[in-house]
């Protein structure tokens, strides 16, 4: 079940990091999506569509035990994270558009999240009939994802001097309270992440360079910008593995199942730079 720490602990984290999510948005970063539709939509068809399925071609090709299989489907159905923002930043992609597709896939995400998990227990039955996301569960995911943005937003809209001022405090909060939970996360099932590691290191690694490649490459062959494109690499590449760790740990009462975020969540954070460099080259060689 998890020690009170996690289980308290956990949400407690993700709200600090879905609220400073929050303050950084505005109703206008919805609105945007709007004037730029195609690269919001191929991104998000990358993310909500392409992924689960790789993903899913993934734990049949590795053969993982039932209830890790259902944690890979959960972390493939989980956002994008505020991670993406940074590297996209960093990697000099579109960060509004990051932001904008962020904020919707959040929303998106309270109703894929639950669908993706459900057909994931259904197909490799767990042994834990319980541990699918049922209403009251789903309610549980709502209020972890949107409420502490919502509250982030109207503290924006209240005070938009006071919002600007804590955006990167809570940025830096945000980056170091991720890598609290992730190492919490490993600490709390460490005989049993030590003993699954080698067996999860290979799908995640794959199940990482696969989205950020995905999400950079599809757009690229429709003709989208290439800032658009490195934003949609990013986004559909870094998925929101505190999210997938505190469903696992606190609404599934599963620690088994957090060990492909808590995985995932310490690699994800190479891989990503190590593409960021990759395209960037390429990009210079090019120019040169």
């Amino acid at each position: 079940m998890g020690s009170p720490l996690t289980l308290i602990g956990l949400p407690i984290a993700l709200g600090i990091i879905m609220f400073g999510l929050g303050l950084s948005l505005t109703p206008s970063d919805f609105v945007r999506v709007g004037r730029q539709p195609k690269a919001a939509a191929v991104a998000l068809a990358c993310q909500l569509l392409l992924l689960p399925a790789v993903c899913f071609a993934l734990v049949l090709i590795f053969q993982l035990p039932p209830i890790l299989a259902v944690g890979m489907m959960l972390l493939a159905a989980s956002p994008g994270g505020t991670t993406a923002n940074l590297y996209s930043h960093l990697f000099r992609g579109d960060v509004a558009l990051n932001i904008s597709l962020t904020a919707i896939n959040s929303v998106i995400a309270v109703v894929t999240l639950p669908v993706i998990v459900n057909l994931a227990v259904a197909y490799f039955q767990p042994g834990d009939t319980k541990v699918g996301l049922q209403l009251t569960k789903t309610i549980e995911v709502f209020m972890i994802v949107l409420v502490p943005v919502g509250l982030g937003m109207l503290v924006r809209g209240l005070k938009p001097g006071f919002a600007s001022a804590m955006d990167k405090p809570v940025r830096i909060a945000s980056i170091l309270i991720l890598t609290l939970v992730i190492l919490g996360a490993a600490a709390s099932s460490l005989d049993v992440l030590l003993a699954n590691f080698q067996a999860l290191a290979g799908i995640t690694i794959l199940f990482c360079l696969f989205s950020l490649s995905i999400g950079f490459i599809v757009p690229r062959l429709l003709k989208i910008e290439r800032p658009q494109a490195i934003a949609s690499a990013f986004e559909v590449g870094l998925h929101n593995a505190t999210l997938a760790i505190v469903i696992a740990q606190s609404v599934l009462h599963s620690p088994e199942m957090t060990l492909p975020g808590a995985v995932y969540g310490v690699l994800m954070f190479p891989l990503a730079a190590a593409f960021g460099l990759l395209i960037t080259r390429r990009r210079a060689g090019a120019a040169g």
